[in-house]
């Protein structure tokens, strides 16, 4: 087998890339999800499953992939974390929740 004699850096990018929308755990065992990539600024934005926004640059994704410390992960089954609402309020029947009555007409701009 021949070495790859190229960029390391190009070698951890191709095992595990970064992709929008994909939802990956690191050493800490957090979940988190791709939210933006930018490639002028080589950063990558991640939300964590609290909601908490962080980024990080392409050779700290790298260094964390060469580490083992980056793997694929599932989305979540439980989407509470990043969302401001009473787990209580989760079990609701959409007839249960209190909604205004609108009773009066709105008549269209001229």
């Amino acid at each position: 087998m021949i070495p790859y004699e190229g960029n390391p850096t190009e070698t951890a990018m191709n095992l595990i890339k970064p992709i929008v929308g994909q939802w990956y755990c690191n050493a800490s065992d957090e979940r988190f999800e791709i939210v933006a990539i930018d490639a002028a600024d080589e950063s990558i934005e991640v939300q964590y499953f609290d909601g908490s926004i962080a980024e990080m640059d392409f050779d700290s994704w790298n260094d964390q992939l060469l580490d083992g410390a980056l793997e694929l992960a599932d989305a979540p089954e439980d989407w509470s974390g990043s969302v401001d609402i009473d787990r209580a309020d989760l079990d609701r029947a959409p007839e249960d929740i209190v909604r205004p009555v609108w009773n009066g007409h709105h008549a269209p701009k001229s």
